[in-house]
């Protein structure tokens, strides 16, 4: 298991994406160990994935304002981002908490945010996959445009694909190449083995796991999710509450935006 002490420094950005975050074990998981990473890694720019942060489906203004509190620069969401209709207005009055750029423009929110610190500059985009969660528009049809939409100069940018299907994040990654940091997949909760600098210099991994208890289906309690494949009857889910790991990815980036290096982390909490 990756220990955090084992990165090595190479300046001038560090990013540390936190993947996932699942109901009440990830969250109090983070904002007890976040700190503790933050030095031990040296990160720059903390981004989280917080779509499942209340109770495993959306996220609240008041878990959000926690999550950002606890040392995050930017939360990013996904498909259930809509689940919590409490958070709608905080979408719009906050820029560091960001929805899927390829929702509709009158949605609440914004798809992509700046993140500033001193004279560094990180661009954080959020899209959804259309395989099998029917984003209202493709991603790939939404990229060209909201790349478009960044500042001129910007060279650090990173994409949480939030995405079903491992061949569109792949695709995606190869369609990004060299354009942005770094690709980082999310949704399936399921840490994978893939990190790479892609040819052009972008980092790339089809899905960065989970923050939250993997003694689970998912993130959710296994006798309920096992009843249900059984009967094939509706169920409501649990959050699970044991084997709470922090799982994510760490870049470093040279001062062009291109990826020098990209490693997961996975930290066990009890």
């Amino acid at each position: 298991m990756p220990r955090v002490q084992a990165f090595c420094y190479t300046r001038p950005m560090r990013i540390l994406f936190i993947s996932d975050i699942f109901g009440k074990p990830g969250r109090n998981a983070l904002s007890d160990r976040l700190p503790t990473i933050i030095e031990e890694t040296g990160s720059d720019f903390i981004v989280a994935n917080g779509e499942n942060a209340a109770s495993g489906a959306g996220i609240t203004s008041n878990i959000a304002r926690n999550i950002l509190t606890a040392g995050v620069d930017v939360i990013t969401t996904g498909n259930h981002i809509w689940r919590q209709k409490e958070v709608f207005p905080f979408l719009d009055e906050s820029d560091r908490i960001i929805r899927p750029a390829n929702y509709l423009p009158e949605n609440p929110g914004r798809g992509w945010t700046l993140s500033v610190k001193g004279d560094q500059r990180l661009a954080v985009i959020n899209m959804m996959g259309d395989l099998y969660i029917n984003a209202p528009v493709g991603p790939f049809q939404a990229i060209d445009e909201v790349m478009g939409q960044l500042p001129a100069g910007i060279k650090h940018i990173l994409l949480d694909m939030h995405a079903e299907a491992t061949s569109e994040k792949v695709a995606m990654g190869y369609y990004l190449d060299g354009k942005v940091t770094a690709v980082v997949g999310t949704h399936t909760h399921v840490q994978t083995s893939d990190e790479k600098i892609l040819p052009e210099g972008t980092a790339y991994i089809t899905d960065a796991g989970m923050t939250g208890p993997h003694d689970s289906v998912i993130g959710v309690d296994k006798k309920i999710i096992l009843n249900r494949f059984r009967t094939q009857m509706p169920v409501r889910f649990e959050v699970a509450s044991s084997g709470v790991l922090i799982e994510g990815v760490i870049i470093d980036a040279d001062a062009e935006g291109r990826a020098t290096a990209i490693e997961r982390l996975r930290l066990a909490v009890d």
